[in-house]
Order: structure tokens, then sequence, then C-alpha cells
């Protein structure tokens, strides 16, 4: 939220009776003088990581909130001493809303630790000369008074304080610590923008007096490239048909790349579901605030797709939650306008950017929709990114995909520029004169893909001049490169990027089902039998997602058979995963081989090595790419989220 926000957020709690007014407020009548002890309660409102009692450093500017200054507090949303249960007390499991509903916040209790680091502090400043007849209390008041708790710290150890509870002229005078949590993340700001007041009174000498100091709950912000990876998630299915074999190989296969690519933590699997898009159910969050030694103290926020009928969501609480860990579901029955464009596949976050008035210091969101029939992600969803007021989500148009994600086309690429990044997108026009001069030089008879045969699924058979000759194939190529183009000048005029920072990546794009591709390949599984075609599915998430295609909840496959919608014809290079700054890993192209060589993957290597990464790839070819999806949707990244999101002050 900018900073004037904040300011009418403060100037209408005064309106509303909340003292506002910076430094020590009186209650009482302006007439009664005032006494030579003032009650002033202090919090780490210049971002340093301790709360200043002796000086005035956390002083100006802590009864308002801006970006620039004001103290923040965690919404403390893990589950640091491993105590919520996944199944109720027959064994049987939690339903959703009783999964979310506990985490740390949930109890009265500092859990975990106990240096209790996923409190913020505030300290009150002593008053020595208190007489004895004087108390106080801290309280949160205002919106704020539901989303907060407070805890005291008292005889070496952290309790609970209740709004009522008083605090001895003893503890006045020699001044106590105190912890504060956020009980929840802000969900809609509408409701409650995540300012938290805290009201330090002192009575029993005399007229009460107040000190008021607002903090702000740090926002759940997404990763973007521009953070190292520091760990790989992906989907591990067991059995012995021909797909769990696949994608056991192509789980194998992704771990000695994570382990090339520099990052030492081991896979981390998903075992519980069988739903190997990794990318689609879970978007990886973080939330942080100063810590006590100057640094951030973070916490990972897994945010749930908006799909609580995808049941691999679940395994993000019954097996990740924890310490610094939390998760995050949104999702209200019946808030799904079209359930693919919930997944998170659709979600990608622009590195920070400042263009004019407009500043990104922690990136910004984008997501697609379907422009064609105004159809956008869960709405639930789209107000809870908005609300944290700091990524305000930007919408392109991925009407003309099948599966209608914005990973199928765009990425951003770590650059050693001023800006600090690239936009990198697919050229079907760079796709298409690959073939082109193949056939020029004569190699038109040559087969358009490489791939192998897989288990029950015949290898695509046609030809360079057969691909190049069909009509549906330049006209669906057409349509990609137009869409594409048009997302592209939405977000060059959005963040200023020029055609000098766009990474072009050939890829080629079909209509479904009207090429011979892994996408004709998906059909021929129809012809599988029962138990082969249910796993294949499984593997594919919920049946199949080209069958989730335009808004399969309500508007119906008809309108997606009339529409132009696409998927990529060969894997999609710009699908893929960034493992390191320099290392990025494609999806085996399995293109036209000429001499020897894959022309596709030479294409690629090429570009990707002028923007300064080593390329190297895995085959998703049965796994992922025939089911609409490449080797970026089957995963997912944790990534290094210990730089502040907060200026310095």
């Amino acid at each position: 939220m900018h900073t004037h926000s904040w300011r009418k957020i403060a100037l209408a709690a005064g309106a509303a009776g909340v003292l506002v007014a910076t430094g020590a407020t009186a209650m009482a009548d302006a007439a009664t003088p005032a006494p030579a002890n003032k009650p002033d309660l202090r919090a780490d409102v210049n971002r340093d990581g301790r709360v200043d009692v002796e000086g005035d450093s956390d002083t100006s500017g802590e009864n308002t909130w801006t970006r620039e200054r004001g103290a923040i507090v965690l919404p403390n949303i893990d589950d640091d001493a491993k105590r919520c249960p996944v199944k109720d007390g027959n064994g049987r499991p939690l339903s959703n809303a009783k999964l979310a509903k506990c985490n740390d916040a949930s109890d009265t209790k500092v859990n975990g630790a106990k240096d209790a680091l996923d409190l913020a502090r505030l300290r009150t400043v002593p008053l020595p000369d208190a007489a004895a007849s004087s108390h106080g209390t801290v309280k949160v008041v205002g919106a704020g008074a539901k989303k907060a708790r407070l805890f005291i710290h008292r005889d070496g150890r952290w309790s609970l304080l209740k709004p009522t509870d008083k605090l001895t002229a003893k503890e006045l005078r020699s001044g106590v610590e105190l912890g504060i949590e956020a009980t929840d993340v802000v969900r809609d700001a509408a409701k409650w923008n995540g300012d938290i007041t805290v009201r330090f009174t002192v009575g029993g000498d005399g007229p009460a007096r107040s000190d008021d100091v607002v903090l702000h709950t740090a926002p759940v912000l997404t990763q973007h490239h521009l953070q190292k990876a520091q760990e790989v998630l992906v989907t591990k299915v067991a059995g012995r048909d021909p797909y769990s074999k696949a994608q056991q190989k192509f789980v194998k296969n992704l771990a000695k790349q994570v382990k090339d690519a520099g990052i030492s933590k081991p896979l981390t699997t998903f075992t519980k579901y069988g739903d190997i898009w990794a990318q689609d159910f879970v978007e990886p969050g973080y939330a942080s605030m100063p810590g006590p030694d100057g640094k951030p103290r973070t916490m990972r926020v897994l945010i749930r797709s908006a799909q609580l009928d995808r049941p691999a969501g679940r395994e993000l609480f019954e097996k990740l939650r924890g310490p610094d860990v939390g998760v995050v579901q949104v999702a209200k029955a019946g808030d799904n306008e079209e359930w693919t464009l919930n997944s998170m596949g659709n979600l990608e976050t622009i590195p920070p950017y400042k263009l004019g008035a407009k500043d990104y210091p922690a990136g910004r969101i984008i997501q697609g929709y379907r422009k064609d029939n105004g159809s956008k992600p869960a709405k639930s969803m789209r107000t809870f990114l908005k609300s944290q007021g700091a990524q305000d989500p930007l919408l392109l148009d991925t009407s003309w995909l099948s599966v209608g994600h914005v990973d199928e086309f765009v990425q951003f690429l770590p650059a050693d520029t001023e800006r600090g990044w690239r936009i990198g997108v697919a050229d079907p026009k760079a796709g298409v004169e690959l073939l082109r001069k193949a056939k020029r030089e004569g190699h038109g008879a040559k087969k358009m893909f490489s791939v192998p045969r897989g288990a029950d699924v015949p290898a695509p058979k046609e030809t360079i001049d057969k691909v190049l000759g069909s009509a549906k194939f330049t006209a669906d190529n057409k349509l990609a490169a137009e869409r594409i183009e048009a997302n592209l000048a939405v977000l060059k005029r959005e963040t200023g990027v020029t055609d000098a920072e766009i990474v072009r990546v050939p890829g080629l794009y079909v209509r479904d089902g009207q090429q011979g591709s892994g996408l004709s390949n998906s059909r021929k599984l129809r012809r599988l039998g029962p138990d082969s075609l249910r796993k294949f599915n499984q593997l594919r998430g919920d049946d199949n997602r080209a069958d989730n295609r335009a808004d399969s909840r309500g508007k119906g496959r008809a309108q997606a058979a009339a529409a132009w919608q696409n998927s990529a014809y060969i894997p999609g290079a710009v699908n893929g995963v960034l493992l390191s700054p320099t290392r990025y890993l494609a999806p085996q192209q399995w293109g036209p081989v000429i001499g020897g060589k894959d022309i596709f993957t030479e294409a690629v290597n090429s570009v990707y090595a002028k923007a300064g990464f080593t390329t190297t790839y895995i085959d998703d070819w049965y796994t992922y790419h025939i089911g609409m999806g490449e080797v970026h949707c089957g995963t997912n990244t944790l990534r290094d989220a210990t730089a502040p999101w907060w200026p310095k002050a």
C-alpha cells in the first residue's frame, strides 16, 4: 500500500477516536498537568532489529505505518513444535478447514524455541519514579485486536498477556519486554489491512495516560528468479506400470540435475496423492520481519492453490508445515471461476523493478486470464494477493492456451545488467523458421520428432514437410506469435523493459489434437486398458489437464472445442527451471536431428548462452509433455528469501 494510503488510515483512525498522535498521548483532560513520568511504549520502528528505549531512534512515526518506516510483526502461522494433527481421534483425515486451522497462533503459548523468534518485540521505557499505587496495562486496540496476541517476558519465560492483566509498579519502574504475533495473514485488506495498534496505559496515580504504537503484519510475498534456488520439490509416484516408471526415472534424473547445479539439499518429494503437477497445487511464498540480530527473520509461507477439490494441496499441511514453514489456504467453496486458471503454474513473479511512480521492491505477480470469456483466477486468491499491498497482480491474456498458464510462454531470467533481469518468451516465429530453413536445405523428409517410442505409446511419425504443409499448423503458430507479442507489449509498458532485454526462445504451438505430436499421442492413450489409463490420468492431475480447460466447472467443453487454444507442440523450452543464476534446466527438445544434431536443442542452447546460461536438459515427453505441461509444471522451488523487502531506514 502506498504511503499516502497509510496516512489516510491513520487519519481515519483519529476521527474514530483511536489515538494516532506521535509520541505519548494524554488521555486526561488537557488542563490537567502532565505527571513527570509519561507512559512510553517502543517497537522497532526504524527496523534495525532492536527496540531502543534509551535514545529516540524508535519514537518518530511510531503511531503510523508506511513502507519506509514502522514496526513489522510476523503472521505466526508455522508449527514450530509440530503439534498440529492431520487426523482426528479416530484416525480419519481432517477436513481441509481443520487442517488449515491449526498453527502456532491458534493457541495461547509461545511454541518452539525459547527465544521466541517469531514474536516482534516491544518494550516499555522504565518509569523509575512510578508510585507504589501505579499499575499498567498493554493491549491491542482497534481493528487488529482480534488479529494479534501479546506475550510478556517474566521470570525468564514468556507467558500470555491478557488485556486485563496488570503490570506492577515494580515492572513499570524497570520496564518490561513484550512480544507480539499476528494470528493470521492479511486475507482481505478491505476487512483488515494488517495494522495492529498496541496501547500502553498507566494509571493508579492520577489520571490514566496512554501511548500507542502501530505495527503492520508482514505481507506474504511470492518468490522471484533473482532469489537463488535452495530446494527443489517434485512428486514421486509409486507403481510398476509404464507411466509410473517413466515418472520415477524423471525424478531420478531431476535429482542429479539439482545436485550438479550446486543445490546441496536433496529433492523434497510429494508421495501421497499422485498429482505430478508440483508447480500447480502450491506457490511458495514467504513473510519476514527484522530479526534481533538485524537480519530478517523469515518464515516460508506455502500458498495452496484455490482448488479445494485437488487433494495434493493437503500434503502441504501433512508433510511440509513445521518449524518456520506455514501454509495458507484461501479458497472458498464455489469461488472457482475456472479450475485450471487456479493452478499456480498460472502465477509467476516479475523481479523487483521501478518505473515512474510504480515501485515493486519485492517484485510483481502476473497471472493469466481468459480475455475471450472474462474468466479469471478465483476471486478469493486475487483478493488475497492484492491485499498483501506489495505485488499488485497483473493479468495477462492466456485465452489462446488450452491449459492457460503464464509459465507456458513467459519467464524471467537474472541478468548482469542495470535492471538485473530479462524477460524470456517463447518465439513461434523462430520455431517455424527453424523448420523452413531445414526444408530449404533439403531436409524436409526428416522426422519432426526424434523421441523414441514409449511404452504402449508409438513415437510420432510426421515429417518436416508434412508439418509445414499443414494450414492449421501455420495458423496455430501465427496466432500464438500474435498473442505472445500482445502480452509482451503489456509487460513492456508496465515494466519499461526494452526489446534489447527480451530473450526469444524458439518454440512451437499446436491446437489440440491437430498434429501428430504428443497431443495426438495423448488421444491415443484413450485406447489403453482401464488400469493404465487411470494411472496416466492420475499422473496428469484431475482427469487430464486438457479436459480441465475452458471452465470445466461451468461453461463446458464445447466452448473449448470452438476456441483457438494451443499447447506446446515441441517441448516448451521456456517452460523450464532456473536452477542457478547461470544454469537453466529445459525439457529435452526431441526435435529433428540433422547432421547428428537436434536443431531445436542447438537453437535453444544458443539463445540461452547469449543470455549467460548453460542449458541442460531432462526428458519429460512421456511424463509431462504429452500431458500438456513441461518440467516447470512438474516441479517447484524454494528460493532464498532472506533479503529484506522493506527499505532501510
